[in-house]
C-alpha cells in the first residue's frame, strides 16, 4: 500500500466519526474503548495527531495544515498548572481550536455521548479520564 493511500486510510479512520454531523455520529462510529481508561481513549482517539507521548508528532500531524500542539508543555504554558477545565472544553468541543486547517479539532463530546448511548454520565467519565491522562503526559 502506499504511503498516501495508507495516510488517506489512517486520517479517515481517525477523522470521519468526528468530523461528522451529529445526525451522522451514528452511521460511523468511532471505535469503542473503556470510558474508564484515559490511555485506551488517548491511544484511539488522540495519539494519531498528537503522537503517542503527546509530542504533536503523530503519523497525522504532518500532513495537516496547522501544527498539532504539543500536549506535554500545557502546565508549562499556564505558568506551572495544569489547564484541565480548558483540556475539558476544548475535548467536548466547547472551545475551539484550530488544528486541521478548514475544520476544527475533533469534537469529541458528540462521539463519546453515540459511544455511550446519549448517557452523559458515561460521556463525563471519557472526558473526565482522558484530561487526567493528558494531565500525566506534562513534561515535570
Amino acid at each position: 500500500m502506499s504511503n498516501k493511500l495508507a495516510f488517506l486510510f489512517l486520517a479517515s479512520a481517525v477523522m470521519l466519526p468526528a468530523t461528522a454531523q451529529n445526525s451522522e455520529i451514528k452511521k460511523v462510529p468511532a471505535r469503542y474503548t473503556s470510558p474508564a481508561s484515559g490511555a485506551d481513549m488517548y491511544k484511539a482517539y488522540c495519539a494519531s495527531c498528537h503522537g503517542v507521548k503527546g509530542l504533536g508528532d503523530g503519523p497525522v500531524a504532518e500532513h495537516l495544515k496547522v501544527a498539532v500542539p504539543d500536549l506535554t508543555t500545557l502546565s508549562k504554558l499556564n505558568k506551572g498548572v495544569f489547564p484541565s477545565v480548558h483540556v475539558t472544553a476544548v475535548i467536548r468541543g466547547e472551545v475551539g481550536v484550530r488544528s486541521h486547517g478548514i475544520q476544527d479539532m475533533p469534537v469529541w463530546g458528540p462521539v463519546f455521548l453515540n459511544l455511550n448511548n446519549r448517557q452523559e454520565a458515561a460521556v463525563h467519565m471519557r472526558v473526565s479520564n482522558l484530561t487526567k491522562y493528558i494531565e500525566g503526559l506534562q513534561n515535570k
